[in-house]
């Protein structure tokens, strides 16, 4: 079944066991004809200000979400994402409506594809608006792909020559951010399936590889080779010696197992 089969089915499950919420998923998830138009009506009301208003805003977000297919495919792969890897998510309209790391992750698709028009102005000033309101900074210059999983999202910041792979999935208060002030390459380029840690920070134009991890709280200002671990400050590299013979399927990437431990045996800060 279709991802907004499914969440429509959802939200009036919910409607019905919640008479509080009604009124609320009628107006975001019920009255709408596609999940494009739900997601545009939603963002425009947590995102508008007196001066930026919702009604602007719904435009902008539907008339993106209508003419761009690829972020139509990667919203549906984020929402995947979210629903798979968060044993917290109870369901995909819980999800939608209340997870600010995916609505952050939608609303910067949109500006990004501003930033690619030439129409910085107005991508910058809705990076702001997505900042204030959901504590998540990602310059519309840096390139997300699909199946992003955002946990929590609170204080992640990614500068705007940083890119990310499909499948990544990076907890609250990290940071992609660069080295010096020179308008060039300068922050992180994350491969697919990668797991970033809570609190790590990367700095600089490094590499990191498919299916690496990255330990919470951790420093890295050196490359990461795909399939090892990086933990520490600065961090120290342990390497996956069986993966890099035989390399595991990208569904066992730690960017969707979420599978956070490393072997650590003679580690010492």
């Amino acid at each position: 079944m279709d991802i907004w089969q499914l969440l429509r089915i959802e939200a009036m499950e919910q409607s019905q066991a919640e008479p509080y919420l009604a009124s609320f998923l009628y107006a975001t998830v019920l009255s709408h004809p596609s999940l494009e138009r739900s997601l545009a009506f939603h963002l425009a009301n947590k995102l508008a200000n007196m001066t930026l208003l919702s009604t602007q805003l719904f435009s902008l977000f539907s008339e993106t979400f209508s003419a761009d297919t690829s972020i139509q495919v990667t919203m549906r792969e984020d929402m995947k994402a979210f629903r798979e890897r968060d044993p917290a998510c109870t369901s995909y309209v819980h999800g939608m409506l209340n997870y600010k790391g995916f609505l952050a992750c939608q609303a910067h698709r949109v500006s990004h594809r501003l930033w690619r028009q030439d129409r910085t102005g107005l991508a910058l000033a809705l990076q702001n608006r997505i900042s204030e309101v959901f504590q998540v900074d990602i310059h519309p210059g840096a390139q997300v792909g699909k199946g992003m999983f955002l946990d929590h999202a609170t204080g992640v910041v990614v500068g705007e020559t940083a890119t990310i792979g499909d499948n990544v999935s990076i907890l609250h208060h990290v940071t992609l951010g660069g080295t010096g002030n020179r308008c060039m390459d300068r922050h992180p380029k994350v491969g697919n399936g990668v797991l970033i840690g809570a609190g790590a920070t990367l700095l600089g134009p490094i590499k990191v590889g498919d299916g690496a991890k990255i330990g919470a709280c951790t420093l890295v200002l050196i490359d990461v080779p795909c399939y090892c671990t990086a933990v520490g400050v600065p961090a120290r590299i342990i390497r996956n010696t069986a993966a890099a013979v035989t390399p595991p399927p990208p569904c066992d990437f730690p960017g969707q197992s979420m599978d956070h431990t490393s072997e650590i045996l003679d580690y010492v800060i």
